[in-house]
């Protein structure tokens, strides 16, 4: 499909394409924030952090000093830094310090046997786009690299003890339970911590699969209620409502 090839360029994924589908990152914001469903977002520190670990990781041939670009200042409170986003005109860089950890991070990755051989097996795919209809709604999911059996999925985290805990905050069970369908393939997280440099491979179980089904028909009840076709109600009427 057209929309498939257009999709795999961030620009499109991101862009006024992309925007015809709902996403993973489209659930968090409906189910944590759905006043701002689909506003622009400023690049976040993490955000930025992110893009630069999975582009070093599955496509380094897109890494440029001019978008990574990073600066030796302890850290963004210095007038060093902020003359750095002037001079670079940038609002937001790397600090030096931030991204020799996350090269660290990538070398640790890279290094392990288990964890290169899984992620740089031949036949893999990086970066492989995905749109299916679920619910009465086009969704889209862009996934770290297709492997013959499984979807591995990169994670950093800054505790890998509690993993299992923060995959719940951060909604990657409603992402693994929408790239099974996406995909028709399970999703496998392989996680590194960016502290200790621990390694982890998580694999979701049923249980956690349910409760990303469950979120994803919670954003939609939201999404349906303030923002699909047939929406009923104005969105400045959004109230919480939780049972304690």
């Amino acid at each position: 499909m057209e929309a498939l090839k257009l999709l795999k360029d961030d620009s499109h994924y991101y862009g006024e394409l992309g925007r015809q589908y709902l996403s993973n990152s489209d659930i968090i914001t409906l189910l944590n924030d759905p006043k701002n469903f689909r506003e622009d977002k400023p690049m976040s520190k993490a955000m930025l952090i992110g893009r630069y670990f999975h582009t070093a990781m599955l496509e380094p041939h897109k890494i440029n000093s001019e978008e990574f670009v990073s600066i030796d200042a302890s850290s963004r409170n210095t007038k060093l830094y902020k003359e750095g986003l002037q001079y670079y005109n940038r609002d937001l860089m790397m600090l030096n310090k931030e991204k020799e950890d996350i090269d660290k991070a990538i070398q640790t990755m890279q290094s392990n046997l288990e964890f290169h051989d899984a992620i740089y097996e031949e036949g893999n795919e990086f970066e492989v786009p995905a749109i299916k209809e679920l619910f009465g709604i086009a969704w889209k999911g862009k996934a770290d690299i297709i492997t013959k059996d499984i979807i591995i999925d990169l994670k950093t985290t800054s505790n890998i003890k509690d993993f299992r805990y923060s995959a719940k905050k951060y909604n990657y069970d409603s992402q693994a339970w929408l790239y099974n369908q996406l995909f028709g393939k399970s999703l496998v997280f392989y996680v590194i911590d960016k502290t200790t440099f621990e390694l982890g491979i998580f694999e979701p179980s049923e249980t956690f699969l349910e409760y990303g089904k469950n979120k994803v028909e919670r954003a939609l009840e939201i999404y349906n209620k303030f923002y699909g076709d047939s929406a009923t109600e104005n969105i400045e009427n959004y109230i919480i409502k939780e049972i304690l």
